[in-house]
């Protein structure tokens, strides 16, 4: 795979950047990237964390500096880097994912912020499928340009600048990938969503004075999701080497001691935040949810280990814990006793159902590391189609129950959004079954297969304000 099977290259974000001595003109950009590549007629999207080349010295070829997706940074450190530096980037090569390959790169070049652009240059970028830069030029990587610039475009830092610089970055990546973005935006959706329903139900009880206790809330939610998935990862380290060696412990990118840290931080956080806002009530819910989390993932009853105490402890959070403690909390915020209203019961049930499919698709990439450490789920003892399809057919029936529901109670809900809504997600549902069946089941495939089921839970939450 080269840069010339790149499509688009949706993000582009320098982490720092590194000048080699002793020439000083050979700069090099640690960058993460998401790529959408085509392979065998799939459009398939990589995030990718590599070594991206911006000029070289006479005579130095850029193929030494593959990428290795665990820790780009030791690997040029290890060759002799010397200063490192953040800076915004004049110019950048965009090279492959996983090897350097100068022949087959192409050279964009930031032009300055007043510059208008030239339509023929922005167009030819444009049929390039590379978005976010202002001029591309398909020439080769060459001798760099001269230019009294190279001091400014990497200035030398002092070392204890540039440990501390360095420092901060690559904490704040690994940080993020341990938080789980996708289960954050799962989080940071229901909640949002779940709150503007009890508000539109109440619209004359709405008071700004509330909002920060909302996002106090939030961040409690928050808390708990980072504990759960932290938690998670310190005890599947070995699995995730194999299944996401992504992920910054398996990575080696963030330290086990780190992880621990995070984990008991982000508990702690989240208890006293909950406590002091919310409760009793809502506080034994939450302490609950702690407990769920960790007995999924700790030794030695480590639940995840088995498939049915899997997926339920999964739908038990995901489904009523999340549901019922918002909406009574936010109830409780206005001055409301808690009543079921039937939007809440159909979101409750209806997520319920989404998050057991959740737990038995999520381990469809894992089947390789799952196999290899003795851990049962439902894709290892039945097969990755079988569980697909059961997946598929679990969210059907969802998406025709709440049509069913729109029919029959018609004063209950607005009937042609939702019967218009299921149905049409559910016609999307099946159509990427069948992708992922003509895929033949592929790694990506799968991947894909189970990034959707999390934009169809999105979708689901977004919509509840207006059913």
């Amino acid at each position: 795979m080269d840069f010339r099977d790149c499509r688009l290259v949706a993000k582009l974000r320098i982490l720092y950047s590194v000048t080699v001595e002793p020439s000083g003109r050979f700069v090099v950009l640690i960058a993460k990237w998401t790529s959408r590549l085509t392979e065998r007629n799939k459009q398939v999207t990589s995030s990718c964390y590599g070594a991206v080349a911006i000029a070289q010295p006479p005579q130095t070829t850029t193929t030494s500096l593959t990428s290795t997706a665990a820790s780009p940074q030791s690997a040029l450190i290890r060759r002799g880097i010397q200063h490192v530096s953040k800076f915004p980037a004049p110019q950048i090569n965009c090279g492959s994912p996983h090897s350097f390959n100068r022949n087959s790169c192409r050279r964009l070049r930031s032009l300055p912020s007043n510059w208008a652009g030239d339509s023929s240059v922005l167009g030819a970028c444009r049929n390039e499928g590379v978005v976010r830069c202002s001029a591309v030029s398909t020439e080769p990587f060459g001798e760099p340009e001269s230019s009294s610039s190279d001091a400014e475009v990497a200035p030398e830092l002092d070392s204890k600048q540039v440990l501390v610089g360095n420092t901060i970055v690559s904490f704040k990546d690994a940080f993020w990938r341990f938080l789980r973005p996708h289960t954050i935006r799962g989080t940071v959706i229901g909640a949002s969503a779940l709150v503007a329903r009890a508000l539109l139900e109440n619209p004359q009880l709405i008071n700004w004075i509330l909002l920060p206790k909302a996002l106090r809330g939030l961040l409690a939610l928050l808390c708990g999701n980072g504990y759960i998935v932290g938690i998670n990862q310190i005890y599947d380290v070995g699995i995730d080497k194999v299944n996401k060696p992504f992920l910054p412990v398996a990575a080696g990118d963030l330290s086990v001691s780190a992880a621990w840290a995070l984990v008991i931080g982000l508990a702690a956080l989240g208890v006293g935040i909950v406590a002091t806002n919310f409760g009793p009530l809502i506080t034994s819910l939450y302490s609950f949810g702690l407990f769920l989390g960790a007995i999924y993932s700790v030794p030695p009853l480590r639940l995840k280990r088995f498939a049915v105490p899997a997926f339920l402890i999964i739908a038990t959070v995901r489904g009523f814990l999340l549901n019922f403690g918002v909406y009574y909390a936010t109830r409780a915020a206005l001055g409301l006793s808690y009543q079921w209203s039937p939007s809440i019961v159909f979101i409750t049930c209806f997520v319920t159902v989404f998050a057991t499919v959740i737990a038995i698709t999520k381990d469809l990439p894992d089947v390789e590391g799952d196999k290899k450490y003795n851990i049962s789920t439902f894709a290892t003892r039945l097969g990755v189609r079988k569980i697909s399809f059961l997946g598929s057919g679990l969210l059907l029936m969802n998406y025709i129950g709440a049509i069913g529901a729109a029919i029959l109670m018609p004063q209950a809900f607005n009937r042609n959004l939702m019967v218009a809504a299921h149905a049409a997600l559910g016609v999307a549902l099946v159509y990427q079954t069948w992708v992922l069946d003509s895929a033949k089941y592929s790694k990506e495939g799968i991947a894909g297969f189970y990034r959707f089921i999390w934009n169809l839970f999105y979708t689901q939450y977004v919509l509840l304000p207006f059913l």
